[in-house]
């Protein structure tokens, strides 16, 4: 099953994925790597989380979907001189890499915007050397918290929720990658849970502003639009909420993540 990325590639929203790293998401993972391993990078986005992982192993292979978002990976990576990184146009659920081929594969916020998550891990299981590591973290949009609570953001999660849904993701993802990774077959899996946390004015500002942002002028701004699930008013109101959010004094927000470590 095909499924539509609900994000897109707007400014705003490379704004925020460059904003990861493998200490900030990908911190459950970095004790299990060593220097001679091989690492396949499903759904490198703009590569800042992959460059960071070439540091720490042998040779990293960053793989996205298109040519286009491979190229947000390849221009990081040129940028800190890395030379132990190439490329590859890849689809998770049918990789076309040999079995056995890495020492980790890991894949960050990406089973949540795919048709067959199962599937994918499945195949990352397939091309994993024996021994070695399967990792996934996703977001649980069910279980973001924040205070003060408006409207507004309740509303634009309703609206994110039915698109995501809407695009054959599954947003609340934390919370099934065990179940996804008992039902790829993996018997040896350590399932976690992370959090980012936005509470002071600066990760306010940012976040909020960013998000202000993404709400009207990313790729889920225009498919709610055109598939008539939001208004351009309703929008507006969104955004305005998230601005409201960030200048709150009080403001509060967490996004929780889940983890898998799954031995192949």
């Amino acid at each position: 099953m095909d499924a539509v990325y609900t994000h897109g590639h707007h400014e705003s929203v490379l704004r925020s994925h460059r904003w990861r790293t493998a200490g900030n998401s990908a911190a459950y993972l970095l004790p299990h790597l060593l220097p001679h391993m091989s690492v396949l990078d499903v759904g490198s986005g703009p590569g800042t989380i992959t460059a960071d992982l070439a540091t720490l192993v042998r040779h990293v292979t960053a793989s996205e979907v298109t040519a286009e978002a491979l190229e947000l990976a390849r221009a990081e990576v040129t940028a800190r001189k890395l030379a132990n990184v190439d490329f590859a146009v890849a689809d998770v659920q049918a990789l076309h890499f040999a079995d056995d081929t890495f020492c980790v594969v890991h894949a960050h916020q990406v089973l949540q915007h795919v048709g067959d998550p199962v599937a994918a891990l499945r195949e990352m299981r397939r091309v994993t050397k024996p021994g070695g590591i399967v990792a996934a973290r996703d977001s649980d949009y069910a279980a973001f918290a924040w205070y003060p609570r408006l409207p507004a953001l309740d509303d634009w999660m309703e609206l994110y929720q039915r698109m995501a849904r809407g695009n054959g993701g599954e947003p609340d993802a934390g919370r099934r990658l065990l179940s996804w990774a008992r039902a790829a077959g993996f018997d040896d899996v350590t399932a976690t849970a992370s959090v980012w946390c936005f509470a002071t004015p600066e990760d306010r500002a940012w976040w909020g502003d960013m998000w202000a942002e993404r709400v009207l002028r990313s790729q889920m701004a225009r498919q709610a639009l055109d598939r008539g699930a939001a208004t351009e008013e309703d929008l507006l109101r969104m955004s305005e909420g998230w601005r409201e959010w960030a200048a709150a004094g009080d403001g509060w927000m967490s996004i929780t993540h889940g983890e898998v470590l799954c031995r192949a």
